[in-house]
C-alpha cells in the first residue's frame, strides 16, 4: 500500500504513457501493458504518467488496471492503493487547448472514469507555455477546487520552457485561490544534450514551494537514440544533425546512444526527483531498471563519462549543448 498523501514518496522511475500514442507506436494496443505494469509494480516502480493528449493512453492503462485487480494464475493482483496515477489536462490536440474551468473539470472526471479510479494522485496542467497566463490561472483555480473536493490529491504544471514554468509556479504562490503548486513536470531539459534543469532546480523549490519535480523525455523526444529522429521534432536541423553524429559516434564505440542517454539522465536526477521513462516492451523496461539500479549505486562508468564528455564538448559543442527550440506563445508577463 502506498502513501497517497505524500507524493515525495513517488518511486524514482515512473512509467510514461506517451508511448501509447500512435505517433510513437503504430499500434499502441500491441504494447504489452499488463506485463509492463506487473513487472514495474512488483519491482517497486508503482506509478504511471499519462494524458488525454496521448491518444488512447488513458483508456489502455485503465483497461489494464481493471484487469490487474483480479488475481492472475500466480495469485498476483494490484488494487488502487498499490500504485500512483499521474495524468494531465488542458491539451486536446497538437494545436488545440481548452483551459476553461468547465473543460478542466469535465476532462478530470473523464480521466478518472478512463483510469478506473475515484481520485488522481497528480494532475498536471499540460504544456502551459501554449496558453495565455490568465487562462492558466483559471484552469489552476479549478484544479485547486478539485483538490479540495478530493478528486485530485495534488496538482501542478508541465511544459518545456523552464523560464515560463518557473515564473508560473512562483506566481501561483501569490494567488490565495491557487496557492503553491504540488508538482512540476519538465521534459527534454535534463539529458545529455540539455542540462538546463539543473540551473533552475534550487530556484524552483525555494521560490515556488513545489514538493516534486519530475524529469521526462530523457531521450529528447527521439533526439538521443540510434533510430531516426521523429519527423515532427521541433529542433533545428543543425541540432538534429549533431545528435545523429553522436549516435554514430556511440555506435563506433560499441554503445547505443539511447542506452548511454538513459543512464546519464537517471544518474543526474537520481536524488532530485522521479524520472519518467517510456518503454514499449518488457526488455526495454528491464534494461531501464538495471541501468537505474546501476547508476544509483555506482554512478557512471569511466567509459560512460568519457563518451558523455566527447558528445557534450566536441560533438554538440557550445552551439548545440543546451540548445533549445521554440515552444508555445509569447508571454509578456516574463518581461
Amino acid at each position: 500500500m502506498v502513501d497517497h498523501s505524500d507524493i515525495t514518496k513517488l518511486p524514482p522511475l515512473i512509467l510514461g504513457g506517451a508511448v501509447l500514442n500512435p505517433i510513437y507506436n503504430e499500434d499502441p494496443e500491441q504494447v504489452p501493458i499488463i506485463e509492463l505494469l506487473k513487472y514495474a509494480f512488483t519491482q517497486g516502480y508503482n506509478a504511471i504518467d499519462t494524458s488525454p493528449y496521448y491518444g488512447p493512453s488513458e483508456e489502455i492503462y485503465g483497461k489494464a488496471l481493471r484487469q490487474l485487480k483480479t488475481a492472475d494464475a500466480k495469485g498476483l493482483s494490484f488494487q488502487r492503493d498499490d500504485y500512483y496515477i499521474c495524468t494531465k489536462v488542458g491539451r486536446i490536440a497538437e494545436n488545440e487547448f481548452d483551459y476553461s474551468a468547465s473543460a478542466v473539470r469535465a476532462s478530470v472526471l473523464r480521466s478518472c472514469k478512463r483510469l478506473d479510479t475515484d481520485y488522481l494522485d497528480i494532475l498536471y496542467l499540460h504544456d502551459v507555455e501554449f496558453v495565455d497566463f490568465e487562462k492558466s490561472l483559471e484552469a489552476l483555480r479549478e484544479l485547486r477546487k478539485l483538490k479540495e473536493e478530493g478528486v485530485i490529491l495534488n496538482f501542478g504544471i508541465s511544459g518545456y520552457p523552464l523560464d515560463y514554468l518557473t515564473f508560473l509556479a512562483i506566481e501561483c504562490c501569490k494567488h490565495e485561490d491557487i496557492g503553491p503548486l504540488d508538482a512540476m513536470l519538465s521534459y527534454c531539459n535534463l539529458n545529455i544534450q540539455n542540462i538546463s534543469l539543473q540551473n533552475y532546480y534550487e530556484r524552483i523549490f525555494s521560490e515556488s514551494k513545489i514538493k516534486v519535480l519530475s524529469n521526462a523525455s530523457i531521450l529528447g523526444m527521439s533526439l538521443l537514440r540510434s533510430q531516426s529522429i521523429h519527423s515532427f521534432h521541433p529542433a533545428s536541423d543543425e541540432l538534429k544533425n549533431a545528435c545523429r553524429t553522436a549516435a554514430e559516434y556511440c555506435e563506433q564505440e560499441g554503445e547505443r546512444l539511447e542506452d548511454l542517454a538513459n543512464r546519464y539522465a537517471m544518474y543526474k536526477w537520481v536524488l532530485r526527483g522521479p524520472t519518467v521513462i517510456g518503454v514499449s516492451n518488457l526488455q526495454e523496461l528491464k534494461a531501464a531498471i538495471v541501468d537505474f539500479e546501476s547508476v544509483k549505486d555506482h554512478g557512471l562508468s569511466n567509459k560512460d563519462m568519457d563518451l558523455v564528455q566527447t558528445i557534450q564538448q566536441n560533438i554538440l559543442g557550445p552551439n548545440h549543448f543546451n540548445e533549445t527550440w521554440p515552444s508555445g506563445i509569447p508571454h509578456p508577463e516574463l518581461k
